[in-house]
């Protein structure tokens, strides 16, 4: 984007079809399907975005730019997106907005602990949702008078970019990453499903977390996630 363009975003008023207009989002997401999914929500809002994929990269970015909202969330590859939300709020000045972001309800609570001014629960497609979480959030300085979310419609993220999340859970099922690897192969893949309206792929995730949790054998859940994901893998390499 060149400075003119930039320049010309950051003076125009939002508008009650692009409430967020003037505003940058830094979206801490690891998985590309549901960055997609947010990067089309913030543009048809108006928001500028960038993207970190891991709580280093997020760091990275904050050293050098400043953000209006983080959104945040909970599961990273290099640790708890907790982490991240608790930085943020202690820090001196402040983001304006801070949202925790899940495809675990449950996850809420921990957010909010954290500091987090509100919570994303995924998927989240209704773009007048999307809109009236970060408006409601925005400090009253800041906040577009007379502004509220308008519209209903519904966004639809780049399959593409759901198969290059399940190739980068391929390529880690043949990697020897121990059991932490594991956790997050289930917390990662539970999201996707859930973001993509996948429920074999989620009941399967699920399952595996659930024994592990229980100490219970779990080999039979690997190998029925590595078939499942190899699944959907397939037919674009057919292609």
């Amino acid at each position: 984007m060149s400075d003119e363009l930039e320049r010309l975003l950051t003076i125009q008023a939002p508008t009650a079809e692009r409430p967020l207009l003037g505003l940058t989002v830094l979206v801490v997401e690891d998985s590309r399907f549901a960055s997609e999914a947010m990067r089309l929500l913030c543009l048809r809002s108006g928001a500028r975005i960038r993207r970190a994929d891991s709580l280093t990269s997020a760091r990275k970015h904050l050293r050098v730019y400043r953000p209006n909202v983080v959104i945040v969330d909970l599961g990273l590859p290099d640790g708890s997106g907790t982490e991240l939300i608790d930085e943020l709020t202690h820090a001196r000045p402040r983001v304006d907005v801070v949202l925790g972001m899940s495809g675990d309800s449950g996850a809420e609570a921990l957010a909010i602990a954290a500091g987090a001014d509100g919570f994303i629960e995924k998927p989240i497609s209704s773009l007048g949702a999307f809109q009236e979480c970060v408006l409601s959030c925005l400090p009253e300085d800041v906040r577009p008078e007379g502004l509220h979310a308008v519209s209903d419609d519904m966004i639809s993220p780049d399959p593409i970019a759901l198969q290059d999340d399940f190739v980068h859970i391929a390529d880690l099922l043949t990697t020897d990453g121990g059991e932490d690897l594991l956790d997050y192969i289930a917390q990662f893949l539970s999201g996707v499903a859930r973001t993509a309206g996948d429920a074999e792929m989620e009941v399967a995730a699920k399952a595996l977390v659930y024994h592990r949790e229980k100490g219970l054998p779990y080999g039979s859940d690997v190998a029925r996630i590595a078939g499942l994901v190899q699944s959907r893998i397939e037919p674009r390499k057919a292609v």
